[in-house]
């Protein structure tokens, strides 16, 4: 099974691309946790906000594998605590089948991203930084592995 954090963004700020990392190592090798990142479309002056949505959204589906199953990460999603989590990921770790989380750029993810989602998760009713989103969510990703495997990471 494969995780890959579709994300779009690059060139994230030095502490993003370390606590992520840190975080994605922690991780067993049979959860290697993968980022794909898709570059922000250009905004210039007076820009056509749902023309740039839907270009970042058509590079996200391109990096989608037909059989990933894919969760988009956005605020009208459902909000799962951390054990929500872990019983998701040994789902998708039964199942097999590789996962794929989306996570849009300023303004949001695009609709044909949000359709091609099997499930929608909110993170928080608080609006946070896209940098930030792709740390807590690899983090998250190990405390769910760490409740599966019975290891002292979370204390609830």
């Amino acid at each position: 099974m494969r995780l890959r954090l579709v994300a779009v963004g690059t060139r994230m700020p030095g502490w993003v691309e370390q606590a992520y990392a840190d975080y994605a190592a922690r991780l067993p090798p049979e959860l290697k946790l993968e980022l794909v990142e898709i570059p922000v479309a250009p905004r210039g002056k007076n820009p056509d906000i749902a023309r740039l949505k839907r270009d970042e959204g058509a590079k996200m589906l391109k990096a989608l594998r037909d059989d990933d199953h894919v969760i988009a990460l956005d605020e009208r999603g459902q909000a799962l605590d951390s054990l929500g989590w872990s019983r998701e990921l040994k789902s998708w770790m039964q199942n097999g089948r590789d996962v794929a989380l989306l996570i849009g750029g300023p303004d949001g993810l695009a609709p044909e991203a949000l359709a091609r989602a099997q499930a929608k998760w909110s993170l928080s009713k608080l609006t946070l930084p896209h940098a930030l989103v792709r740390v807590l969510v690899a983090e998250q990703l190990f405390r769910a592995w760490s409740v599966l495997a019975n290891r002292p990471y979370h204390r609830a």
